[in-house]
């Protein structure tokens, strides 16, 4: 039980949800549930590019700033983006102001829209990345399945994605439930996953 934190409800949950005041919410509705849709799983990935060197909590007080600048992660749009975009951007302080992983995102975003094109979804490529084998909650920072999605994506010109920065998002996506075993929300997972349709 060392690894776990109790809630205002005196309920056990993974210890780092209680490091700050905005992780609470964020570990019992979003961490670890598992997600189908494509625009989800695109800003998710763009977040964890930019956390990449930074930590998290700072990431998600800026979330809301980021969906603003970056037209709600809307595929489409944020793979039109020019140069001027790119100005913009370095210019909001609302948001982590980094050039080339700003550029990567805009990349990002065309390959994404090459990525529906050959496969159907995002959701239809990724979920093939779906962890096999439960280790100890927790205790990895990659997996065979974030290095393999880590040579795939790079292999069809995605940048920023390297095997710790898709271990994070393969953990926070839900294709793995890396909640700790005694934490609460981690059966209501067990439970969504067994009833989950893959695409």
């Amino acid at each position: 039980m060392d690894h776990v934190f109790t809630g205002p409800d005196n309920k056990p949950r993974c210890a780092w949800a209680g490091t700050a005041p905005d992780f609470l919410d964020y570990h019992d509705k979003e961490w670890g549930f598992p997600v189908l849709d494509d625009q989800r799983l695109f800003e998710k990935i763009c977040l964890e590019s930019f956390q990449s060197g930074l930590s998290w909590r700072t990431i998600l007080n800026k979330r809301a700033a980021f969906r603003i600048a970056f037209d709600g992660f809307d595929l489409h749009k944020v793979a039109q983006y020019t140069q001027e975009d790119v100005t913009r951007l370095l210019g909001n302080a609302g948001i982590v102001r980094n050039r080339r992983k700003i550029e990567a995102v805009i990349n990002n975003a065309q390959r994404a829209i090459e990525m529906q094109q050959e496969e159907g979804s995002l959701a239809a490529f990724f979920w093939r990345y779906e962890a096999k084998t439960l280790c100890e909650p927790q205790s990895q920072t990659t997996s065979d399945e974030s290095i393999a999605l880590s040579k795939a994506l790079k292999k069809k010109g995605w940048k920023f994605v390297g095997p710790t920065t898709l271990f994070a998002f393969l953990q926070s996506m839900g294709f793995i439930n890396d909640h700790e075993y005694h934490c609460c929300v981690r059966a209501d997972i067990e439970t969504i996953r067994k009833q989950l349709i893959r695409p």
